[in-house]
């Protein structure tokens, strides 16, 4: 019985980690279409977005028959409670990805980024893959150096979310009031789809040495 335990702990975190794999996806394609106005794939990343809510339900489901039958405890209590918390968050990080890919497709056949701002969100796109991808290798090894990367290009893309804002603001743009509320959106989006792997980071932090409050800590992120 204890064996057949041990699997399903092991099936949640896996799919975890299938989860996080879709939204990797999913943000690799909303990016994509955001920099190219291609509206095709920003249509796949809206038509696919089921298919991570999908999953995210069946494992919450796991995950709360899990903790309501065995009652685990200790380590095996912490790893239910991280994995329908994680889940919550890679939810809402392919709802983000979606949000992106609607931007693209409400503005079709013209391109949602204005213009002068096409290096920025480029490279806001690519740190937010960057982060997807090194959250995969997170849940999957739970290595916390991965946690610390996660953080640092958060930081990065933090920076870049205020240059948005400073140019929007400024007196230099040039841009009329929808452009200025596509690029503050967008810019919102990306920004939070990092800010929602930090939040993952530190849940695996937590799982990996059963302290919260010590999960910001640069020492337990392994810096």
């Amino acid at each position: 019985m204890r064996e057949v335990f041990h699997d399903t702990l092991e099936d949640i975190q896996g799919r975890l980690a299938e989860i996080s794999e879709l939204v990797t996806e999913a943000i690799e394609k909303a990016t994509a279409a955001f920099a190219s106005g291609d509206v095709s794939l920003a249509e796949d990343v809206i038509a696919n977005d089921d298919r991570i809510d999908a999953l995210v339900l069946s494992t919450d489901e796991i995950a709360i028959e899990t903790l309501a039958m065995q009652q685990p405890v200790a380590q095996d209590l912490r790893v239910i409670v991280t994995a329908l918390r994680v889940s919550a968050s890679l939810e809402r990080m392919g709802d983000l990805a979606e949000h992106i890919a609607q931007l693209v497709r409400s503005r079709y056949p013209e391109r949602a980024i204005p213009k002068g701002l096409k290096k920025t969100f480029t490279k806001m796109g690519e740190l937010d893959v960057q982060v997807a991808r090194t959250l995969t290798k997170l849940l999957k090894t739970q290595d916390l150096q991965y946690a610390t990367l996660i953080r640092d290009t958060d930081d990065d893309i933090d920076e870049l979310h205020a240059s948005v804002y400073e140019r929007v603001l400024a007196d230099t743009f040039t841009g009329e009031i929808p452009h200025a509320i596509d690029a503050t959106l967008a810019s919102r989006y990306h920004e939070r789809f990092a800010d929602h792997a930090v939040s993952v980071a530190k849940k695996v932090v937590y799982l990996a040495t059963g302290d919260w409050a010590g999960s910001d800590d640069e020492d337990s992120l392994g810096a």
